[in-house]
């Protein structure tokens, strides 16, 4: 009886498809605990393996790595606790809290609206992510959209954890704290009778999705899911935030960073640019800001103000929910406003 052959060995490529990475088993093992994090595709998930690749490299003990390291650690453990309550207060208010409570706090007026609505981002917390759903749902029930573009742009600018993560990370800077509400508010009260002055009904398309609570799903899952989504996607801007200003603080030349620090102009446009760029969250943007030491207090400002209001981020979730003509249109125009906000706040407080 003639014994079977045995099968074909798997060739090594269909086992590990590409490269082999330099990483050595290490670097395996570590690719591999990336894919078994929670939600595999999220940016949370890949942002804690560069982290962990970047800590098992041959190049760990090197001064420039290790301070590279300390820095965005210190950045993303001092802003993590505020992360975690902003996303859970503002997963608890789109899950709990009726959207007719806000149609009846507003004013019928459009043009006191809009500051009403400014105002009402200083006791509802939201994250950005979470802003542009709720604004959607707002308009969608019956709310001015200048109002509704006004929260907008104040809830994850002005809210109580913001203001708080501000003044920790700035300790004995209280004209700071100020500074940033002041600012903030400013944006988006013009922001929202500009609308009311040029916008037009054409540029805006009406959101499809339902914001708020979803009959037939649980209060309670609603908040869970509304959470886990917004902490781990939040977290991983935060992550890569706090790894591109450690990156800033240690490898870009000193001479580079006084070309534009040296220069009152330049140096705000260059960190307002740079928050559009990391789409940090709101609540951990302060730390980050607090760390850009070599700026003026102004250009550190136009990066807090900045970022919660326009980011690649909230641009794309924009154009999403409300079309491209208005992402391009809003967005410009709040970075030109929250630029010049800055500046006349910075100068007068700062």
């Amino acid at each position: 009886m003639v014994s079977p052959e045995p099968p074909p060995s798997t060739p090594p490529a269909a086992r590990l498809p590409g490269p082999p990475f330099k990483g050595g088993a290490a670097g395996r093992a570590l690719t591999g605990f990336a894919g078994r994090l929670p939600g595999t595709t999220t940016l949370a998930g890949w942002a804690a393996a560069v982290v962990l690749i970047v800590a098992a490299s041959p190049w760990a003990t090197h001064p420039a790595v290790q301070a590279w390291r300390t820095v965005s650690v210190a950045i993303a453990v001092q802003a993590l606790p505020f992360l975690l309550l902003g996303t859970a207060l503002s997963g608890a208010i789109n899950a709990f809290v009726p959207e007719r409570w806000f149609t009846g706090m507003l004013p019928r007026r459009p043009a006191l609206a809009v500051p009403v609505a400014s105002a009402a981002g200083m006791v509802l917390p939201g994250c950005e992510c979470a802003s542009v759903p709720v604004a959607g749902s707002l308009i969608r029930r019956g709310v001015t959209p200048a109002a509704a573009l006004a929260f907008l742009l104040s809830a994850p600018a002005v809210n109580p954890v913001v203001l708080t993560a501000t003044a920790v990370a700035f300790p004995g800077s209280p004209e700071m704290v100020a500074a940033r509400l002041l600012a903030s508010l400013l944006v988006s009260a013009v922001m929202g009778w500009l609308w009311l002055r040029l916008g037009r009904e054409e540029w805006l398309r009406l959101p499809a999705r339902h914001g708020g609570h979803r009959p037939g799903r649980g209060r309670w899952e609603e908040f869970r899911l509304g959470f886990q989504h917004d902490f781990l996607h939040a977290g991983g801007f935060l992550v890569l935030g706090a790894m591109a200003a450690a990156t800033f603080n240690v490898a870009v030349p000193r001479s580079v960073l006084e070309a534009f620090a040296d220069s009152a102009w330049l140096s705000v446009l260059f960190l307002a640019a740079l928050a559009v760029v990391l789409a940090v969250c709101s609540e951990a943007d302060a730390f980050i800001a607090a760390s850009l030491t070599g700026f003026s207090p102004t250009a550190r400002l136009a990066f807090m103000v900045v970022g919660p209001m326009v980011d690649l981020k909230l641009i794309a979730l924009q154009s999403g929910t409300f079309g491209r003509a208005f992402a391009v249109r809003f967005s410009t125009a709040t970075a030109v406003v929250a630029v010049a906000a800055s500046a006349l706040t910075g100068w007068w407080l700062l």
